[in-house]
């Protein structure tokens, strides 16, 4: 399983301190099956834990989910902000992923060396 985050998800993490590994967690959970909400069409939303806190106050990240294959974290917001996705973008996610999923090995290359996605490693 390769597991990526967009320029704009790397941000994000950046700004609320979420390591890599709360990450890999969260693509762990879902692989297992505990995912928190199935948005349909490989596009899930899980939730991180802020640090300090719980899950349920902290963070939720959409994920496009490729089970086995691949992941990729496009989209985080704090629980606190907003409380779910409007209809319209979850649409757009579900559009996305079919895209995401339809890159082949030499398009992920080029786009991680232009810095569009990041591939999230343990440590």
């Amino acid at each position: 399983m390769r597991i990526f985050k967009t320029k704009w998800f790397d941000r994000f993490a950046c700004k609320f301190d979420i390591p890599n590994s709360m990450l890999i967690e969260a693509v762990e959970r879902a692989e297992n099956g505990l995912v928190d909400a199935d948005l349909g069409s490989g596009v899930l939303k899980q939730r991180i834990a802020r640090a300090g806190e719980g899950k349920s106050k902290g963070h939720r990240a959409i994920i496009l989910l490729r089970k086995g294959d691949r992941a990729f974290f496009v989209y985080g917001f704090s629980k606190k902000d907003r409380d779910s996705l409007r209809q319209d973008e979850e649409e757009r996610f579900r559009k996305m992923a079919g895209s995401y999923f339809s890159l082949s090995e030499s398009d992920l290359s080029g786009l991680l060396a232009i810095g569009d996605f990041m591939e999230v490693k343990n440590g």
